[in-house]
């Protein structure tokens, strides 16, 4: 069969050629033409793919060719790691769906407010993009029924094993109906992306395309640990390696707080991250480690899901996991965007037969075996322990005032009269912003921030 090199070439329903048009759409990229013919004869599909690769439109108009907008029901369901691609795929598919009437999408993610999610559910979309946790969340209050599901969609799989989705997305694989299409999308192929093809997939073609992301490089060290002293040995770990940031793992969530207490003791600045915390708290925490206002976080394996920031310098096992899988998902968040990673494990005596299967992992993936090396225990408060780059300001204000991350940095470099250069990271929420500010410049900031306005008002600004 001749590969088609248009989109003109594929047999389409005439309602997706609007938003071809829309999107200035004719020439199909090698994803593309190696996938959609697949795609559009109902087949499921494995396809390793990179972002900007167009295989948003590939799995897009394969969807979309399926719903009946007449249908009542949610019958296509795409899953993303992140909400920031979960929002960028929902805003592609609007505009492939140009030409379809009555068709309504809803992006269902994690990290906002549940309520008006749960309200805007009571008239089912016919398609759903969000991410595993809260899809699942919502399926499990019956807020959300997948059982009329025509096709389901896996974008950036490996992203979200990494991220640890590996049992939310088994769930909801389960809730969709055994003879639906699947289409699974990574970047990379590792074994783990293979068990899931084999539950969630029949007969699948395989498709791959150049330029997919390259496995990570992650160098990982194992360290007797001595029980009674651990929070020294880690402390001496980070002053060794000094990655520039760091996730810290913990099997107990109350192990989280007492070793934050133990670093600060040695003068790091660190935050933990546990199941007990509100959605704010947590949201804060993740905003001030992504932005370099914390350089390590203390977290237990359920809070770091959806984890995602790309330059990780290192993670270290606080204690091993008690399974092979958990161990790869935590190391998984370093070494990423083609970047070296650093994976470093506290293993105590009584804690080696955990190693067993780790190690048979690692030999499996063409690693060398476990070699357990000593640490010392730092003595005493150490000098010159590196301190976050940058300090967080909140402004309690947010995208229901109109505020857009430009007016904060045109009151910061306008009237507060900081340098560009001193402003970091800015995320804006519904009712709340927070923008970096170079450590040594935060006081000021906060000072002509609280005397000056942000676009012609006054709000309440607060360092965390």
């Amino acid at each position: 069969m001749t590969t088609p090199t248009t989109f003109a070439d594929l047999a389409l329903a005439p309602a997706l050629r609007a938003g071809l048009d829309a999107l200035d759409y004719t020439t199909l990229t090698p994803i593309q033409a190696q996938a959609l013919p697949a795609i559009l004869q109902g087949r499921d599909l494995i396809a390793q793919a990179p972002t900007g690769s167009g295989k948003t439109a590939a799995f897009g108009l394969g969807l979309l060719q399926r719903i009946d907008p007449a249908a009542g029901g949610t019958q296509a369901l795409v899953l993303c790691p992140t909400r920031e691609l979960a929002d960028q795929v929902g805003k592609q598919l609007r505009k492939l769906a140009t030409g379809i009437a009555n068709l309504k999408l809803s992006v269902l993610c994690g990290g906002i407010p549940l309520a008006p999610q749960l309200a805007s559910l009571a008239h089912a979309p016919q398609v759903v993009v969000g991410t595993p946790g809260r899809v699942l969340e919502l399926v499990q209050k019956d807020a959300l029924d997948l059982r009329g599901v025509r096709v389901l969609v896996l974008d950036e799989a490996d992203r979200m094993l990494d991220m640890g989705f590996d049992e939310p997305i088994r769930a909801l694989v389960k809730r969709t109906p055994k003879d639906r299409q699947g289409l699974l999308f990574s970047a990379t192929f590792p074994d783990a992306i293979r068990t899931l093809a084999t539950a969630m997939l029949r007969d699948p073609l395989e498709v791959s395309v150049g330029g997919g992301a390259q496995p990570a490089t992650i160098a990982t060290h194992f360290f007797e640990a001595e029980p009674a002293r651990r929070a020294p040995q880690l402390a001496a770990l980070l002053l060794r390696f000094n990655p520039e940031s760091t996730v810290v793992f913990c099997n107990m969530r109350k192990d989280t707080e007492e070793v934050v207490g133990s670093l600060a003791h040695y003068g790091f600045t660190a935050l933990a991250l546990h199941g007990d915390m509100e959605q704010r708290d947590r949201e804060e925490v993740l905003v001030r480690f992504a932005n370099r206002s914390c350089n390590v976080l203390v977290a237990s394996d359920v809070a770091a899901r959806g984890l995602d920031i790309d330059d990780i310098g290192a993670v270290v096992n606080y204690e091993l996991p008690t399974d092979a899988d958990t161990w790869l998902h935590r190391i998984g968040r370093t070494g990423r965007a083609g970047r070296a990673g650093l994976a470093l494990s506290l293993v105590a005596t009584n804690e080696r037969n955990r190693a067993a299967p780790i190690e048979a992992r690692m030999l499996e993936q063409g690693g060398a075996p476990i070699r357990f090396e000593q640490i010392a225990p730092q003595e005493g408060k150490p000098r010159g322990v590196p301190q976050a780059a940058m300090a967080t300001l909140r402004i309690d204000a947010g995208r229901t005032d109109k505020l857009r991350p430009g007016d904060i940095v045109g009151a910061l470099t306008g009237e507060a009269g900081l340098a560009k250069e001193a402003v970091g990271k800015i995320d804006v929420y519904p009712t709340r912003s927070y923008v970096a500010i170079a450590r040594g410049q935060a006081d000021r900031a906060l000072e002509r921030l609280r005397a000056g306005k942000i676009k012609g008002r006054r709000f309440r600004i607060h360092r965390l």
